[in-house]
């Protein structure tokens, strides 16, 4: 599986984005996808995830309520919908894929390149 995120921008404070985590591969559609971000001199940090058939999410506590992630299996993406921006959301976010998911994988072993989104005050 290989992936390409993508989406990311300069917005103001308060305003929304979209990420887009698009994927190669005919058995995409059995990987849970997870997103992350690295902010400049911060540890890599989860932000949410989406089991493989869009069943189960999960956000943290930072995200929860805020940011919204879904998925689109026929055309092979993960989407991060990301209202109410705040300036400590500006990071590098990245795209991760673990599975198949009868494999129970513990590990996000496919990673995106990674897309960066600005939030200004």
């Amino acid at each position: 599986v290989q992936l390409q995120a993508s989406g990311g921008g300069v917005v103001q404070a308060g305003g929304s984005l979209r990420l887009s985590c698009a994927a190669s591969g005919r058995t995409f559609s059995t990987y849970d996808v997870g997103w992350f971000r690295q902010a400049p001199g911060k540890e890599h940090e989860f932000v949410a995830s989406i089991t493989w058939s869009g069943g189960s999410t999960y956000y943290a506590d930072t995200t929860k309520g805020r940011f919204t992630i879904s998925r689109d299996n026929a055309k092979n993406t993960v989407y991060l919908q990301m209202e109410s921006l705040k300036p400590e959301d500006t990071a590098v976010y990245y795209c991760a894929a673990k599975g198949p998911y009868y494999f129970d994988p513990i590990e996000y072993s496919y990673w995106g390149q990674g897309t960066l989104v600005t939030v200004s005050s």
